[in-house]
């Protein structure tokens, strides 16, 4: 009987900069058979985040470093093949952190199932109703607590998370303005996700298209970017205004340290408040969010979009589309 082959990435060494292709390391082995309480996954989807340039520092982020030579971590749906534990049968649809690779063995207990329903495709799970979709929940609803009317600003605003924080904002009432890095994108978040208001970074000056996009102030910032960008929408906080520290990609690839925001005094004279969180916190509350993502999906309310790239093998190269700018909303590849 032919052995199946399993096709991996993994780490090589730690990048400087950009990720490179070089980093990494094309690995071919045996398909493992699981143990007791251990699942065979064929994975058929795997999500490319900003976050996976932290896990291989060796500092290390909110985890401990991805060591070299191990599979490259990354988060996965997948159908099981092959089950010794009794929640999982062949055939299920499971998602989890189960790397850069064409087959994982996992332990059932680090899996999610799937729900069976045809209504929703399986990349709605990484695109809305997984990491991303709890993300955005958490983050705006859990630490800034909109109210109708108030302004909320939101960066990187047609990247998978941005997107579907400011569909929420509007479903709780608030004026969204969305900063993203292209007018195709800009155009896409106002006229077809429902943003107020869209600033082109990359053309127009920061400072100045808040003022006139906030005449009010701004109320709520949902960041995804940190930098200069942060820095500008500081100068325009209002008293009691609530920052949501969800990513600071315009940092991740710096080779040297990175200057703070210089109107970061604001928080003390405006009393604003700005927090960060990392979705892991939040997946013990993981259903209160999908019960009103679904709700929100299947009323028409809320849209998700994913830019998916063919091919495990193109995963490095692929992967600098989030930090190029050059993905349309969630990052995915088809393996």
């Amino acid at each position: 009987m032919t052995t199946k082959i399993n096709h991996q990435w993994r780490l090589a060494g730690r990048p400087v900069g950009m990720l490179k292709e070089s980093d990494f390391k094309w690995a071919e082995e045996p398909v493992q058979s699981p143990g007791d309480n251990q699942v065979l996954v064929h994975n058929l989807y795997l999500s490319l985040d900003p976050a996976n340039r932290g896990w291989v520092r060796e500092e290390g982020s909110y985890m401990a470093p991805i060591s070299l030579g191990a599979v490259m971590a990354g988060f996965t749906i997948g159908v099981v093949e092959e089950s010794r534990h009794p929640n999982f049968q062949p055939g299920d649809n499971v998602q989890g952190l189960l790397g850069w690779q064409e087959y994982s063995v996992a332990d059932g207990a680090t899996l999610t199932k799937l729900p069976n329903n045809p209504a929703i495709p399986l990349t709605a799970y990484m695109g809305l109703f997984g990491p991303i979709g709890l993300t955005a929940y958490f983050g705006l609803l859990d630490i800034t607590h909109p109210k109708e009317g108030e302004t909320l600003v939101v960066s990187a605003a047609a990247g998978a998370v941005g997107s579907i924080v400011g569909q929420i904002g509007k479903i709780k009432g608030c004026q969204v303005v969305g900063i993203a890095g292209s007018d195709e994108k800009c155009k896409w978040i106002t006229e077809e996700l429902g943003y107020d208001r869209a600033i082109n970074y990359k053309k127009e000056d920061v400072r100045e298209a808040l003022k006139k996009a906030c005449p009010s102030g701004i109320d709520i910032y949902f960041d995804n970017v940190g930098g200069e960008i942060l820095d500008a929408v500081l100068r325009l906080i209002n008293l009691h205004a609530r920052i949501s520290i969800c990513g600071m990609i315009s940092q991740y690839n710096a080779t040297a340290p990175v200057p703070g925001p210089f109107n970061l005094i604001n928080i003390l004279t405006r009393r604003a408040k700005m927090e960060g969180f990392i979705v892991i916190d939040y997946l013990n509350r993981a259903q209160e969010a999908i019960a009103d993502l679904s709700k929100w999906y299947m009323d028409g309310k809320i849209k998700y979009r994913v830019d998916v790239v063919d091919g495990l093998q193109n995963a490095p190269r692929a992967v600098n589309k989030l930090f190029d700018g050059s993905n349309q909303g969630k990052l995915i590849v088809k393996i």
